[in-house]
Parts: structure tokens; C-alpha cells; sequence
């Protein structure tokens, strides 16, 4: 009978111990993921075009405030614009401010629209410490929409990846006079 309380009291040591931990590995993701004040301090720059949040849900899908406004991502795979291989632009879907060439797109197996370079001026970055990794996140320098992170596995000639969220962005087609 002793052995039998001995392995039942070991067993809720175990139970107590793995709480413990898994409160406290919570306690230590949630205090190493970053606000978005924190994380680069988007919040509180200044952007030319600022709205209100209920203006940011009206004119946006919820997909794209999920992203845009709140640093979501889409599902790998999901977006239409992964596919998009023809000339042209592509552009923040808050403020249609072109971030993108075409001729930088490349396909990265990664499942988002991967880039090498930006839109000159036209993206700015801040530090993103969410999950417990540092990464550098892109945002539209108009709105402050977040568009995706970079990263340093890039092709030539940069070495760069932006991966971006497509549902982020909005394609326009280069007329058939420029192609």
C-alpha cells in the first residue's frame, strides 16, 4: 500500500512540475513577445495617412485588418498573388502605396509572395521580438500597415527575402503600353 501512495504521490509531483513549468514558459513567451509599441515602436510614429479603427475595419476585408492593422499573417499557400507572375506593381492593400516591383518577385517555396528588394523609401522596418525570436518586420512608411518580415536568405543580387503576406497587398497590372 505504501508503494501504491509513494508512485501516486511521485505521479502528482509530475503534474504540479509540468504546471509549473508550462505556467512559467507562458509567463516567459508572453513577457518575450513584444507589443507592437515595443517591438519597433510602429505605434507611435506618424503616418500620412492615420484612420480610426472602425475606419481601418470599414474599408478593409477582415483578412486584411487581421494583417495590416493587427500583424497577422495569412495561411502559407492561401494567397491568389503567390501565383501572380505578370508585370507590374504591388501595392499596400491600406493605401494602395506600390511597395513592390514585379521584376523583384521570386518564387521562395516558402508559400507567401517573397521579393528581394522594395519599392525604394517606400517600406520601413522595425525590430519584431514576437514568439521569442528577433526578426525585422516591414511595414508600408504611408500607413503603417504591416506587410511582412525580411529576412537575409535572399537571391541575388541583395540577398534578401521579404516575405510578404499577400493579402496585404493589391496587384496592379502594368499597362499594355509599358510591356
Amino acid at each position: 500500500m505504501d508503494f501504491l501512495r509513494t508512485e501516486k504521490d511521485m505521479f502528482d509531483r509530475r503534474i504540479l512540475l509540468t504546471t509549473v513549468a508550462g505556467l512559467f514558459g507562458l509567463s516567459a513567451f508572453r513577457w518575450l513577445r513584444a507589443t507592437p509599441a515595443q517591438a519597433g515602436e510602429i505605434a507611435a510614429e506618424k503616418f500620412e495617412i492615420e484612420k480610426t479603427d472602425a475606419e481601418w475595419r470599414a474599408q478593409l476585408t477582415p483578412q486584411q485588418y487581421e494583417i495590416l492593422r493587427k500583424e497577422g499573417t495569412e495561411r502559407p499557400g492561401t494567397s491568389p498573388l503567390l501565383k501572380e507572375h505578370r508585370k507590374g506593381v504591388f501595392a499596400c492593400a491600406g493605401c494602395d502605396l506600390p511597395v513592390f516591383a514585379s521584376e523583384t518577385k521570386f518564387e521562395s517555396g516558402t508559400g507567401w509572395p517573397s521579393f528581394y528588394q522594395p519599392i525604394e523609401g517606400n517600406v520601413g522596418k522595425t525590430e519584431d521580438r514576437t514568439f521569442g525570436m528577433v526578426r525585422t518586420e516591414v511595414h508600408c512608411r504611408r500607413c503603417g500597415g504591416h506587410l511582412g518580415h525580411v529576412f537575409d536568405d535572399g537571391p541575388k543580387p541583395t540577398g534578401l527575402r521579404y516575405c510578404i503576406d499577400g493579402f496585404g497587398l493589391v496587384f496592379h497590372p502594368a499597362s499594355a503600353s509599358a510591356t
